[in-house]
């Protein structure tokens, strides 16, 4: 979810980092991780890296005996926490003992059809195990990875006439066979790990790879866009260019008008989502879309909560703020009101002084399991290493 480097057909990939930073967007500069250390961010990298170490350290002795963390039920927990002591600076932990016994829970959980899953969640504990197996450079992973692959590829929804996008829905990806519909979650999740998995088939003769055309299409179906025709969709400023959960919910609710119809709410974390998302897919950066879902993130940023939600999801709020406005190259972030942050250090001091005494992270809200401590210490590693080699 650290920098991975050329493949064999010489595609320039960058290192994944858990659920990571992303090769570069069409026509933009050298990624920001290849330029000179600034002498003045020395000190603050070394602060970052300790923050790093000690928040691996805990996942260390978090993991049960089995190799899994938190729950055996849900590879991802595992896989995240992983690809977070993976991507560490010294890669310390790279052949500990603790990490092959991860690896191998992980593995343990491939199913037959090339998912990666135990009870549920199919789509979304797939792509994330693909991420930490990617994160290994481990050809042997490789049968894996291109099985898992083509099921993710399989599991793109197409719910009304085949092969038309005929429905809000078709193009993403959900939860799976219990959740049929596509959500933004698990279509982040499945285009990321599709995208850092292209290299593993382009010489496979018949693989067949996403619709990437039609992702982005339901991408913009979530959007709050003046061009979204949809009945839920706000006419009010301050949800412009931001994203909602699916088309006809969001988890930041609505507003009822006077004739009865409700408005949906943009919020933070799937808004940032929604701006990875179209990089993944390859949409331009001067394509509308982008450049709308941009102006609702510098008129929301916020490094006290995560808009539309309060402290809910607030880790996995500021994990994709990394994570996108490092994939999209942003060295600082001009705001509504003219200010040019870095945000790299900001959402780094945010991170550092959460940190516990024990090296963990942990949410007092427990909404999407971020009072899970092995979840959210990997969220901030994850976001941590990110910015650590942005600097």
């Amino acid at each position: 979810m650290s920098d991975m480097r050329a493949n064999n057909s010489g595609v320039v990939l960058l290192r994944i980092i858990g659920v990571v930073a992303v090769m570069a967007w069409a026509g933009l500069a050298p990624a920001a991780d290849a330029r000179k250390v600034r002498e003045t961010d020395i000190s603050f990298r070394h602060e970052i890296q300790r923050a790093i170490e000690k928040g691996n350290d805990y996942l260390q002795g978090a993991q049960n005996s089995n190799g899994w963390w938190s729950t055996p039920d849900h590879p991802s927990v595992t896989a995240l926490a992983l690809s977070a002591m993976m991507g560490e600076p010294e890669a310390r932990l790279k052949n500990s003992v603790g990490v092959k016994k991860g690896y191998a829970y992980v593995l343990s959980c491939a199913q037959p059809d090339g998912s990666i899953y135990v009870t549920n969640l199919q789509n979304y504990n797939t792509s994330i195990s693909m991420m930490a197996l990617l994160a290994a450079h481990d050809p042997k992973h490789d049968a894996v990875l291109r099985r898992a692959r083509a099921y993710v590829v399989g599991s793109q929804v197409d719910m009304g006439e085949k092969g038309r996008l005929d429905t809000p829905y078709d193009g993403g990806v959900g939860y799976g066979s219990k959740y049929p519909h596509s959500d933004m979650n698990n279509t982040l999740t499945a285009l990321e790990a599709l995208h850092y998995s292209k290299h593993l088939v382009q010489d496979q003769p018949g693989a067949q790879d996403l619709n990437w055309a039609a992702a982005a299409q339901f991408l913009a179906q979530c959007q709050q866009l003046p061009s979204n025709s949809q009945d839920w969709v706000s006419q009010d400023a301050k949800d412009r260019g931001g994203f909602v959960y699916y088309p006809g919910h969001s988890m930041a609710g609505g507003v009822t008008n006077s004739s009865g119809q409700v408005a949906l709410r943009s919020y933070g974390s799937i808004s940032y989502a929604g701006l990875l998302s179209y990089i993944y897919a390859d949409v331009k950066q001067s394509d509308p879309r982008v450049q709308a879902v941009m102006d609702w993130l510098r008129a929301n940023y916020s490094l006290e909560e995560n808009p539309g939600l309060g402290p809910q999801g607030y880790f996995y709020y500021l994990h994709l703020m990394t994570k996108a406005l490092h994939a999209a190259r942003m060295e600082s972030f001009e705001v509504k009101d003219g200010r040019k942050v870095d945000w790299r250090r900001e959402v780094a001091v945010r991170l550092i002084n959460l940190q516990k005494a024990d090296g963990s992270w942990q949410n007092e809200n427990g909404r999407w399991w971020e009072k899970d401590s092995n979840l959210v210490t990997a969220y901030a590693v994850l976001s941590l290493e990110i910015i650590y080699r942005g600097m």
